[in-house]
């Protein structure tokens, strides 16, 4: 998915939630020493792009001979999609494997089936699968070939978005971070060569993984998407033929390669390759009329190869921190779809089911500039019609079934019920461990120090938090304290070491890149220099549009009353993503149970702590999907059985509840743990309850408005 760019401003290629409906356009709880565990690795050839004549789509046969069936073929012919021999028309919906429990990729399958679909599209985000140079991830969430031939087995065919780059609201669009911190620095979307090594090597890879699922292979896949949306970003065509070459030496000439971009002259022109190599796909809003569009993508494809397809129909929207939950009206979704299948147009629903942005890999968008930044929701609902939980007794799903039945080609089958959830009551915690407790006691090995601050990606982390520390003289009167660039979010403590003897940091305040203001620093008395503390919080890289080099941490120089703070240390305290669990050996933090874990209940306000509580499920009949609710808590990371369930911020909204899936659930004692940044609930409580909520006013946050 992304936006698209027309006459100088930015349009959404998808439903926009603020305009009406009806216009509608686009093993135990880890413990304290597992929780923070340091991780500091990263190692990081020119190729020069080649350009060669490329392959046609497939070797077709003529239009009279179709009817005669042609075993595992998928091809284009007479503005048609041919499926061994016979037409078909492609009613597809986007479900993405890493946004679902390996445990639940059938269930959502099912219910994506039942819907009416006869293929399913996903993309594969790069970071996932090598989160470091060189260390590649194929199982758990991240196991591909297997949720492929899953499909396979449910008689869904594939369409395979390879990237390298998705967007999709995903963390860097699907780059690995550790791209930003090559040196000297590549360029990424680009026929640069050092960036098209990286991708190569990448997709040398990957794409030997799928190649044995191609359907002519006899597996589910396709088509496979080149890039994506690459006309709303640039016009570089060595760039994109690079990627088709590369593609065809590792795929064969056989598969259907695609392009995908906003249904507008000037992104056509841009991200597509004119002729018979790549087939040219479509999307656009909702409320758009779908045919002037599909008649324009006839002219970026060559004659007789344009079957109409929007490879993404929009059936919601995303939301970011700091909004209202985006709706589309079930109605209006419906009728817009009809007026695609009735004339024998193709669409890929864009959610069939959105998922969770679970750990820390949701993306976040732009308006104006870089520091118009908005962050999206752990939640990636997305109001699509199977919901983040499964759910599919709704309104939107009984609408788009009523309009895919009419133009299946088999009966649908039954549609599920439900997944039972349940609301596990109260969950109590206790304070076990204050963060500047566990940084006091940090092996000084993975301290870094340098004379200005350093970004994350540059100090080997890719995710989670960044501690800065410096030093400035005691004054007598009031101080400012402005970061320039601060990615994304800086809480500011204070401590004077010589009268406080050691003690811990005090808050300050926060400096958050949407707003960037100076900061009062308070008139502190103090015989020594004052010793500054700023804890930078990656809240998710830009995914899409010009600004996606978005390196994180602080990537300027502080300034205190306008003079260049240096003299800096900094402490990487990565988390627990979703690519397992971090080695503790050196880490320095093997000693803190023991030395920390105090079972304080005391709660100090907008100092950084780590809680811990456990609840029961007595019956294994009872593992149940749930939801925590975080209302009267501040903001933070929370655990369940060690897994990163991703950022709660109920005092920005909309969303209150973080989303627990079953199979994260077990029999017997479960153990939930959080690192809440600011402020806990007074009664020291989470509550386990049976429904999403994403009510949470905005109103109290200074995040950037729509």
């Amino acid at each position: 998915m992304g936006f698209f760019i027309k006459s100088g401003t930015i349009w959404s290629s998808k439903p926009n939630s603020k305009l009406p409906t009806t216009m509608a356009t686009r093993k135990k709880g880890a413990k304290t020493t597992l929780f923070l565990a340091f991780i500091c690795l990263l190692a990081f050839g020119a190729f020069v792009p080649v350009f060669a004549p490329l392959p046609s789509l497939s070797n077709r046969p003529s239009s009279n001979r179709h009817q005669k069936a042609n075993v595992h073929s998928f091809k284009i012919a007479d503005d048609k999609f041919w499926k061994d021999g016979h037409p078909f028309q492609i009613i597809g919906g986007d479900l993405h494997y890493f946004r679902i429990l390996p445990e639940y990729w059938e269930d959502r399958l099912l219910r994506a089936k039942a819907l009416g679909l006869n293929s399913i599209q996903t993309y594969v985000p790069w970071n996932l699968h090598e989160p470091e140079p060189g260390k590649l991830v194929f199982d758990g969430i991240a196991d591909l070939v297997s949720f492929l031939k899953l499909c396979h087995k449910l008689d869904f065919l594939v369409m395979l978005r390879a990237g390298p780059y998705i967007c999709a609201e995903w963390d860097l669009g699907g780059f690995p971070g550790w791209l930003l911190a090559t040196e000297p620095a590549v360029r990424l979307r680009s026929s640069d060569p050092a960036y098209l090594q990286l991708v190569k090597s990448w997709w040398k890879i990957l794409l030997p993984k799928v190649a044995p699922l191609l359907y002519g292979n006899g597996g589910p896949i396709v088509m496979v998407q080149i890039e994506n949306e690459f006309g709303s970003y640039g016009d570089d065509k060595a760039y994109l033929h690079y990627l088709v070459k590369l593609a065809r030496q590792n795929l064969g000439d056989e598969i259907i390669l695609y392009t995908n971009d906003g249904g507008s002259r000037e992104n056509l022109e841009k991200g597509t390759i004119r002729g018979d190599a790549v087939f040219s796909a479509v999307d656009f809003t909702t409320g758009d009329d779908p045919w002037p569009i599909f008649k324009l993508q006839k002219k970026f494809n060559a004659p007789g190869k344009s079957p109409p397809l929007s490879a993404e129909f929009y059936t919601g929207w995303l939301t970011h921190w700091g909004e209202k939950i985006a709706e589309t009206d079930a109605n209006f979704t419906a009728s817009a779809l009809e007026k695609i299948l009735s004339r024998n147009g193709s669409a890929v629903l864009y959610m069939a089911h959105g998922g969770t942005n679970f750990g820390f890999y949701n993306g976040a968008n732009t308006g104006v500039d870089s520091s118009d930044y908005k962050p999206d929701l752990t939640s990636y609902d997305y109001d699509a019609p199977i919901r983040e939980s499964g759910d599919v007794d709704n309104a939107k799903y009984s609408a788009l079934r009523r309009v895919i039945g009419l133009y299946s080609t088999k009966s649908l089958p039954a549609v599920p019920s439900n997944n039972e959830k349940i609301g596990f009551g109260p969950i109590y915690v206790q304070q076990t461990a204050i963060f500047f407790d566990l940084i006091d006691m940090m092996n000084p090995s993975n301290v870094v120090e340098s004379e200005n601050p350093v970004s994350m990606e540059n100090l080997g982390q890719m995710f989670g938090f960044l501690l800065y520390v410096s030093e400035y003289a005691a004054k007598g009167n009031g101080s400012t304290l402005y970061i320039p660039e601060v990615h994304d979010r800086a809480q500011v403590f204070v401590r004077c070491t010589s009268e406080d003897n050691g003690g811990r940091p005090k808050y300050v305040g926060v400096i958050e890149r949407w707003s960037n203001k100076k900061l009062d620093l308070p008139n502190t008395k103090c015989a020594s220099n004052i010793r500054l503390f700023l804890l930078v919080e990656n809240m998710g890289r830009i995914n899409y549009g010009p600004y996606i080099f978005d390196k994180k941490g602080i990537l300027s120089s502080v300034y205190f009353d306008g003079r260049s703070l240096h003299g800096w240390k900094m402490f990487p305290v990565p988390i627990n993503n979703l690519n397992g669990v971090p080695d503790v050996a050196d880490s320095g933090l093997v000693r803190l149970s023991a030395q920390t874990n105090r079972g304080d209940n005391s709660a100090t306000a907008k100092e950084p702590a780590i809680y811990e509580g456990h609840f029961s499920i007595e019956e294994e009949a009872q593992v149940k999907d749930t939801f925590l609710s975080f209302s009267g808590w501040g903001k933070g990371i929370a655990f369940v059985n060690d897994f990163n369930l991703g950022r709660y911020w109920p005092s920005v909204g909309p969303q209150c509840n973080l989303y627990v899936p079953a199979p994260i659930l077990r029999h017997g004692k479960n153990f939930l743990m959080i690192l809440e940044l600011e402020s806990p609930a007074p009664e020291l409580t989470v509550h386990s309850v049976d429904q999403p909520d994403f009510t949470c006013s905005p109103s109290k946050s200074n995040v950037h408005q729509l």
